[in-house]
C-alpha cells in the first residue's frame, strides 16, 4: 500500500451517471463522495457520530456548545478569517447538532472545494475553545433557548419528546436546558471535544463536481497538517447498537401553562427505530394520515371543520428508539374536540386501513419528494452521512423508490394498529391550569 492511500474503496453506480465511492483512510477516517457530472458546485460535510444523547453527566449541552465554538477560532484562524474564507467566494457554511450526530458543512464552487476542506478540517481538529469566547457564546445559546421557549410549538414538541421517551437520553433537548448551559464548565466541553473529535469517529462526505481521490488526498493532508495521528490499519469506531431500547415513558396527559392565544396539542407514543424494516411503511402512513393538504388530518380537522390552522403527523427514528405523533394548533376551547378527532383518525386507519387511491397518492408524494430533494448537492452529501452513521448501507434512489412502492395497504393498517394500541402520551401547551383534563 502506498503511504496514506485509502485501505478500502467501494463503488456504487448511481442514477444520472453519478458515482458513489467510499474509502477508509489511515486513522479510520471514512470518506464518502458522490460525483455528479455537470455540477459546478460541491457540498462537503465533516460528521462526528456524537449528539446530545452521548453527553455524560456534567456535560449536558456540550455538543451544541461545540457547534458554536468551532466557528470561533483555531490555532491557525480567527473567527473572522473562518467566516471570510467562505464569504469571499460566495460560499455557505454552517453546522447542525442532532441527538446522534454533529455535522459541519459548506457549499462552494467546485474550484473552491480544497479551501472548504482545509477550513472545516482546521475547525474540527484545532479549535481552541477560548474561555472568553465560551462565556460570550454561553449567553448566545441561552438567548437561543429562550427564543425557542417563546415558541409554544417548540415547547409542545420538547415536552412531548421528554414525556414519550422518559429517562432515555434521547428525551433530552438537543440544545440543553438553561440550567445545564449555565452550569457546564469549559473543561467539561473540552473533555467532550477531545473524546469524540478524533480520526476513528470522523466521517467526511461530499457531493457535486469533485474527484473522489482528490477529496481523499485533501482530507488526509489537512488532518495530517493539523497533527492528528493517522495510523495505518486503524478501524472506524463501531456504529451504535440498533437493538431496540426498552422505553419507559410517561403516558398520559401533560399540561404546560402558557398565556397564548392558540393551544398546541400533540398526541403520540414510542415508535420504530431508524433501521426497522417498516420505516418505509411509516413514511406511507405519515403521508396518508398527516403528510399534506390532502391528508386525513388536514381534511377532517381543518378543511371540513375549521378547527385548526395547522395539523400534521410526524415520526422520528434513532438507533434504538423512536416516536410518532399527531399535532394540532387550535383555539383553547377546541382542544377536547381536536384531541378526539386525532384519536378517531388514527383508530380508523388502524381498523380499516387505507384505500388504493390513498396508497397511490402517498407513494407518488413520497417518490416525488425524494427525487426532488436530491437535486442539490447538499441533500446528497447529507444522505451519504446519515447512511454511513446509521447503518453503513447505502441505497440508491431507484432502490429506495422500489421499497416505497412495495408498501401494501395491509402493511399500513398493521403498523397503524400497533401505534393505536400503544400507551398514549398527550401534551397540551396553552392557557390552562395544570390540573385540566380535557375530558380524557
Amino acid at each position: 500500500m502506498v503511504d496514506g492511500a485509502p485501505s478500502t474503496t467501494t463503488i456504487f453506480g448511481q442514477d444520472g451517471g453519478a458515482v458513489v465511492r467510499r474509502s477508509i483512510l489511515p486513522g479510520g477516517v471514512r470518506v464518502l463522495t458522490e460525483a455528479m457530472p455537470g455540477q459546478r458546485s460541491a457540498s462537503i460535510g465533516f460528521w462526528v457520530g456524537v449528539g446530545s444523547r452521548d453527553e455524560a453527566s456534567g456535560q449536558h449541552g456540550s455538543t451544541h456548545f461545540l457547534e458554536h465554538l468551532l466557528f470561533k477560532g483555531t490555532r491557525r484562524r480567527t473567527a473572522l478569517e473562518i467566516a471570510s474564507a467562505f464569504d469571499e467566494v460566495g460560499g455557505e457554511s454552517n453546522a447542525a447538532t442532532a441527538k446522534e450526530s454533529t455535522c459541519y458543512y459548506a457549499r462552494v464552487l467546485d474550484t473552491d472545494l480544497p479551501m472548504a476542506i482545509d477550513v472545516i478540517a482546521d475547525m474540527v481538529t484545532s479549535a481552541v475553545l477560548d474561555a472568553d469566547e465560551l462565556e460570550q457564546e454561553r449567553d448566545v445559546i441561552l438567548e437561543e433557548i429562550a427564543m425557542d421557549g417563546d415558541d409554544p410549538t417548540d415547547v409542545a414538541h420538547e415536552h412531548f419528546v421528554a414525556s414519550v421517551l422518559g429517562e432515555h437520553p434521547l428525551g433530552r433537548p438537543i440544545g440543553g436546558t438553561p440550567e445545564a448551559i449555565r452550569a457546564v464548565a469549559r473543561d467539561s466541553v473540552w473533555e467532550h471535544y477531545r473524546r469524540y473529535y478524533r480520526p476513528s469517529e470522523l466521517v467526511v462526505t461530499a457531493a457535486g463536481g469533485l474527484d473522489h481521490d482528490v477529496v481523499c488526498r485533501l482530507v488526509l493532508e489537512a488532518l495530517q497538517s493539523a497533527g492528528w495521528r493517522l495510523e495505518e490499519g486503524t478501524a472506524p469506531v463501531p456504529r451504535r447498537s440498533t437493538a431496540a431500547a426498552e422505553i419507559i415513558g410517561r403516558p398520559g396527559l401533560t399540561v404546560v401553562k402558557r398565556q397564548v392565544e392558540q393551544a398546541n396539542v400533540i398526541v403520540g407514543c414510542p415508535s420504530i427505530t431508524a433501521t426497522d424494516g417498516r420505516r418505509y411503511v411509516m413514511s406511507v402512513l405519515n403521508a396518508v394520515l398527516g403528510g399534506g393538504m390532502s391528508s386525513r388530518l388536514f381534511q377532517e380537522i381543518r378543511e371540513k371543520r375549521g378547527l385548526v390552522y395547522s395539523t400534521y403527523s410526524f415520526a422520528s427514528a434513532y438507533a434504538d428508539a423512536g416516536y410518532f405523533g399527531l399535532y394540532g394548533g387550535c383555539a383553547p376551547a377546541k382542544v377536547p374536540q381536536v384531541l378526539a378527532l386525532m384519536d378517531t383518525e388514527l383508530a380508523k386507519l388502524a381498523e380499516h386501513g387505507v384505500t388504493e387511491e390513498e396508497l397511490r397518492k402517498a407513494v407518488g408524494q413520497l417518490s416525488g419528494g425524494i427525487v426532488l430533494a436530491l437535486e442539490d448537492t447538499g441533500s446528497r452529501m447529507s444522505r451519504l452521512g446519515r447512511a454511513e452513521l446509521v447503518s453503513g448501507e447505502f441505497q440508491d434512489v431507484d432502490e429506495t423508490l422500489t421499497q416505497i412502492r412495495s408498501v401494501t395497504a395491509d402493511d399500513v393498517r398493521e403498523l397503524a394498529a400497533q401505534l393505536a394500541s400503544a400507551p398514549r402520551t398527550v401534551t397540551v401547551v396553552g392557557p390552562f391550569d395544570e390540573t385540566e383534563t380535557f375530558g380524557l
